[in-house]
Order: C-alpha cells, then structure tokens, then sequence
C-alpha cells in the first residue's frame, strides 16, 4: 500500500501510532511524507531518525522547517521561539542527519499524484514544477551548499518570471515549494497572511483557486496549512492537519494507480500552542 502523510513536525509518538494503525511494513507500503518533517514536536531527531531507518519504504519531501534546520545547522539562521532542534544539532550523529535531509526531494510525481510541501503558482505545469523542483534539489546537493543557504531566505522576488536566474529563480521556487498560501492569477505571492478558509488578500487567491492555473486537474497533495485543515477534493488533497497543534495525524492510502483506498487518522497530544 501507499500512504501519503501530512506534516510530522517532530511528532514522533503519533507517528508511531499512524504505522501500527495501518499494519506498516517496510517490505510491502510505501510512504510519502508531505515535508515538515521536523521541528515544533517534542521529538524532532527520532522522527529523523527513524524516517532514515525506513530507507526507501519512505519518500520525503522539504518544508520550510526542514529547510529551516539546514540553515540553522550551517550557521546561516538562528532557531526561533518554538523550535524544538536542540536535540538535532547536539546529537552525534548530526552530521549524517544534516546529510540525509538536504537530499530529500522538493517535489515527486507517482501514482498520478503531484507531491508538494506548500503549492504550485498558476504559470508552472507538472513539468515546470518537477524541473524547478529539481534544480532546488541540485542545488542542495551541491558541495557550496552553505552558499545557497546564506542566500535562501527572502520574500522577492515576489512574482514568477521565466527569466528569473540564479539565486532569485531558486528563491522563488523555494518560496513556492515550502511557504506559499496565497497568490494572485500573475504568480505574485503573499507569504504574509495565513489565515485558512476566511476571505484571502485584496487580488489574491489561495492558491489552488487562482484562475489560469496551469496543474488544475493535476491531482496534487500538499501540507503545511494546518488552519486549512483537511481538503479532500478530486484533484486536491490538503493533509495538514495540525499534529503539532494538538489536531490530528493524518494519512491517505492511495491504490498503484493513485485511486483513494481511505483516510486514517490518529489523535495528537498539543505539543505547541498556536500564536
């Protein structure tokens, strides 16, 4: 079986209890976890832990947390009120872990199914965001990696343009990958407002309501919105469902041909409080 997860943000214990709930095993099911693999829970490196354990029974995307932690491993961010990456950065075995989590993936395409932290702007196709995708991957990989992380953070450019290069082309892609909400039909991003269903932005849409969207009926899973909530839409599954917050796990059996075979969930203990 498959199973694509919403947002672990450290909690390993919920997890845990997600894998004994669907009978996981290794050998048979394959996982997609949908980034934020860490920080905020009270258990960040067992959760990586034991994601690397898994080995290729699990596909794991970046959300901003993890992208997060790479920079505050590599002295380029400093951890915020909530982070919970002490136990990370103090551990032995850090260095592998920094390792591990810059070659996961930013997006992946599999049973018929778009795989993204946060969303996708109106002008990328499947293709577009597959390859810029990959050139963030590329990038993380590179042996100057430190370079792109002193370089990663940033609201601008605010607005897709197929002559972004460099730095400013990964920027955006970045942004959009691991942090978009809203956006307006000509790709400008507000990485400000995170509100979930209430009214968007003056000129803004949530993203996968923008007009002209290139992916629409693409079906597409994300994360990260947690006040969103659960969206289980044809082409559009939501699966951030607030673990952290004291919500809930959340997991969607998929078939080989990416067909929904069910959802399952587990309770969550609040390991943070919303601000």
């Amino acid at each position: 079986m498959n199973y694509l997860i919403g947002d672990l943000q450290g909690c390993c214990d919920a997890f845990e209890r997600l894998l004994e709930r669907v009978d996981f095993s290794p050998s048979r099911d394959r996982l997609f976890l949908l980034g934020d693999l860490a920080n905020r829970g009270p258990a960040t490196l067992a959760t990586l832990r034991r994601l690397i354990g898994l080995g290729d029974a699990a596909t794991c995307l970046l959300g901003n947390h993890d992208l997060h932690l790479l920079a505050v491993a590599h002295g380029h961010a400093r951890p915020s009120k909530g982070d919970t990456l002490g136990d990370v950065l103090e551990a032995a075995d850090r260095p592998a872990i920094v390792d591990w989590l810059r070659h996961q993936r930013l997006a992946v395409h599999e049973h018929g199914w778009l795989m993204v932290h946060a969303g996708v702007v109106p002008q990328w196709d499947l293709a577009a965001t597959l390859a810029l995708a990959g050139e963030i991957e590329a990038r993380l990989q590179a042996p100057d990696l430190s370079d792109f992380l002193a370089v990663m953070y940033g609201n601008e450019p605010s607005r897709w343009d197929e002559g972004l290069t460099g730095d400013a082309r990964l920027r955006f892609a970045v942004n959009v990958l691991t942090r978009m909400r809203f956006c307006a039909a000509d790709g400008t991003l507000d990485l400000k407002t995170k509100d979930g269903m209430g009214p968007p932005p003056d000129g803004m849409y949530r993203w996968f309501e923008a007009p002209g969207r290139r992916t629409a009926g693409q079906p597409i899973a994300f994360g990260h919105w947690s006040t969103l909530g659960l969206m289980d839409r044809p082409d559009l599954l939501a699966l951030d469902t607030g673990c952290v917050w004291g919500g809930q796990l959340t997991a969607m059996r998929i078939g080989p041909t990416g067909h929904r075979e069910g959802l399952v969930q587990v309770d969550c203990d609040q390991a943070q409080s919303p601000h």
